[in-house]
Formats: C-alpha cells, sequence, structure tokens
C-alpha cells in the first residue's frame, strides 16, 4: 500500500526531502500561491503548525504555478514572500505541477486516493488541502475556500 513516505520532493532549497522524514506525523499538504485571493491563508496555516506541531503536526507547502500564473517567481522570491508577509515557518517545497502530465508524483496519488466534488482527481484552485494521518494516509481533502482553522477538529482527532 501506498503512503506519503514513498515520495520525495525538493525544498525550497533544492535539497531533496524524503517525505518519510514526516512519518509519524499528522500532515497537511497543501498547493500555495503567492498572488491569489486565497494567499492570506498562509496566516492560517501558519498558525495551525505553530498551534499543533509539538502534537506531531506538520505542514507542507507546495507552491504551484498552474491557475492564472498565481505564483510566477522563484524559489528564493517565494521564500522570502512566504517568510516577510505571514511568517511562514513550516516546510516549503520547489515549485511543482499538480494537475496535467507532468503532475508530481505525490500529487498524482494524492488526487486518485481522495478525489473532490463529484469524484473529480483535479484540483481546481491554489490552496486545496489533503490531511493524512500518521501513518500517512490521505484522510481527507478540502477545497480551497476551507479556511485552515475550520480543518482544526479534524487535525485534533488524528492527533
Amino acid at each position: 500500500m501506498t503512503t506519503i513516505q514513498d515520495f520525495e520532493a525538493r525544498s525550497l532549497a533544492g535539497k531533496p526531502v524524503a517525505l518519510r522524514d514526516y512519518q509519524g506525523k499528522v500532515v497537511l499538504i497543501v498547493n500555495t500561491a503567492s498572488k491569489c485571493g486565497f494567499t492570506p491563508q498562509y496566516q492560517g496555516l501558519e498558525e495551525l503548525f505553530r498551534k499543533y506541531q509539538d502534537r506531531g503536526l506538520v505542514v507542507l507547502g507546495f507552491p504551484c504555478n498552474q491557475f492564472l500564473s498565481q505564483e510566477p517567481g522563484g524559489a528564493d522570491e517565494i521564500g522570502a514572500f512566504c517568510e516577510r508577509n505571514y511568517g511562514v515557518s513550516f516546510p516549503m517545497f520547489e515549485k511543482i505541477d499538480v494537475n496535467g502530465p507532468a503532475t508530481h508524483p505525490l500529487y498524482r496519488w494524492l488526487k486518485k486516493v481522495r478525489r473532490g466534488v463529484l469524484g473529480t482527481e483535479r484540483i481546481k484552485w491554489n490552496f486545496t488541502k489533503f490531511l493524512l494521518d500518521r501513518k500517512g494516509n490521505p484522510v481527507s481533502r478540502y477545497a480551497p475556500r476551507t479556511e485552515p482553522q475550520a480543518l482544526a477538529k479534524d487535525i485534533e482527532a488524528l492527533l
């Protein structure tokens, strides 16, 4: 059976990260963008991370430029923006595709296991969220409009 531990991604600094490093954690995965109407959700994601990280939550941000080119910058620009504007301290990764032929393998798997509305796999927009249990299994998928604070009860149930 596939879990998050079977995947790898590159950090914003370009270093490979084995996602098995998050084994035993509750993981919230989010495709992000710096110039989106939902960008202020970075603040709520950071608040969740700070509130629950000591209990085992990690938030993983995956910038994506596939929705109206709302993440046009490079890794340094993305990192500086997130830190400067929202104090982001959770792990951020290199820009990836979440749809289409170049979809990152992690997202190909997440979309297959946790489908969206009406059973669709496609990621509709920035800030789609996936919540995974401590065993690395996706348990929930949330729409971009779902504010991070609305996930608190589900996160607490997994912690």
